[in-house]
């Protein structure tokens, strides 16, 4: 599909498929060590076995990653998102190779201390979630549908990935003496150079890309104040400042807070997606699903499975025909969505590993699939500066109803003695 924005040349749309990929890495970088935190949550459950380490952790990064989110989100319009992205990518970085650090400083051992430097550790993570989600939402919303797909593909990619490579770990160091924790270590190795490539991507190649300059300098013509580093680094200059001058009412635009109320079903939307899904993935498929004949590898082929349906699921919209558009019938589907819970509920206490590898699956392709007809959809018809905005407060909304589930997950340990 070519730009369907006036004024685009040849140039911009030849660049359209790279700024794509780099969209994917980006997407991929920005829950990657989280991810990777969660996936060698095997590990961590037999450091820690009595501390609930893949509920605590979540619920640890939960606050940072929503509150913080809330704060960039309120001073959206006056933030520098170029600073904002490479500041969460550096600390994204900088936090994986700190857990590396603390687990060769305490030799693997368990106990309070290292369990209290891991619960840090996840809570910077949240801190860098909060800097490059919101931020790289809200700068690609304003540039083509594509992008932002490719960007949530990307978030559900990550998780795929770090789930082939804890299953390749696993399997490598199995039978070795220490394991378990030199495959956590190697994980965590791969992490921190991922999270350096995402910086130097969007450092050094996105703002160059000529699509991605032709959205920048649109935005900066319709008056967002936040794009003006990027264009900067490509180097763009803008004559922003005398058109304010000249016709201030050109640069005009909705509140944060009447966004929020046009939109208020695309939020709700996205807030119920994630409030059920994280009720579920992944404190209730680590710990709720019994005994089976995998054994240790249970929980890890579910949340595989899982992550890898959540990916299939975010390209499913580009066949134009599956994708959904009215936001009655969007509402209706999510709704629909949590039936999950007496689902897995029954499935967990009288089902096989079969049933609940498959419903598993369905939960990760419905959350991928729902999250991009929102996201992808809701940003349509605004300026630029809006669709920043508006890209911001919808990943708000879905830090809120991430943080949410994370807290109903406790409520499967009710009756069991905890």
């Amino acid at each position: 599909m070519g730009l369907e924005v006036a004024g685009a040349g040849a140039p911009e749309v030849q660049s359209k498929f790279w700024g794509i990929v780099v969209c994917f890495f980006l997407g991929n970088g920005s829950l990657f060590a989280w991810n990777s935190m969660l996936t060698i949550e095997d590990y961590y459950v037999t450091l820690f076995p009595t501390y609930h380490p893949t509920r605590v952790l979540t619920l640890v990064y939960q606050p940072f990653a929503f509150g913080l989110t809330c704060i960039f989100t309120y001073y959206e319009a006056k933030l520098n998102t170029r600073r904002r992205n490479l500041a969460g990518f550096a600390l994204f970085f900088l936090s994986s190779f700190a857990l590396i650090m603390l687990d060769i400083g305490t030799k693997g051992r368990g106990g309070i201390p290292p369990y209290i430097g891991i619960c840090i550790i996840s809570a910077l993570f949240g801190t860098s979630d909060a800097l490059v989600q919101g931020g790289i939402v809200g700068d690609i919303s304003l540039m083509c549908p594509e992008f932002i797909q490719s960007f949530l593909a990307g978030l559900a990619a990550s998780g795929v990935l770090t789930s082939a490579l804890r299953l390749i770990t696993k399997a490598a160091f199995e039978d070795s003496q220490n394991g378990l924790r030199n495959g956590a270590m190697l994980f965590f190795s791969v992490t921190c150079l991922f999270e350096l490539l995402c910086f130097l991507l969007y450092a050094y190649v996105f703002p160059k890309l000529p699509i991605v300059k032709y959205y920048r300098a649109k935005a900066a013509s319709e008056g967002s104040m936040t794009v003006g580093s990027d264009l900067a680094a490509a180097g763009v200059k803008t004559e922003q400042d005398r058109q304010v001058e000249e016709d201030p009412q050109k640069h005009e635009r909705l509140s944060t807070k009447q966004l929020l109320m046009q939109n208020i079903d695309y939020a709700v939307d996205i807030y119920l997606i994630y409030v059920l899904t994280l009720s579920i993935f992944p404190g209730f498929l680590s710990e709720d699903t019994g005994a089976h004949s995998l054994g240790t590898w249970y929980a890890l082929t579910l949340i595989s499975m899982y992550n890898v349906l959540d990916l299939i699921g975010r390209y499913v919209p580009l066949i134009k025909c599956m994708k959904i558009t009215n936001r009655k019938v969007l509402m209706g589907a999510i709704l629909a969505r949590f039936l999950f819970i007496p689902a897995f509920y029954f499935t967990a206490k009288y089902g096989d590993q079969g049933y609940m590898i498959f419903l598993t699956s369905l939960l990760g392709l419905t959350n991928g699939y729902l999250t991009v007809c929102v996201l992808a959809e809701a940003p349509n018809g605004y300026k630029g500066p809006e669709q920043n905005a508006l890209g911001n407060v919808l990943v708000v909304c879905l830090l809120a109803g991430i943080f949410s589930g994370v807290v109903l997950d406790w409520m499967w340990l009710i009756g069991k003695g905890w």
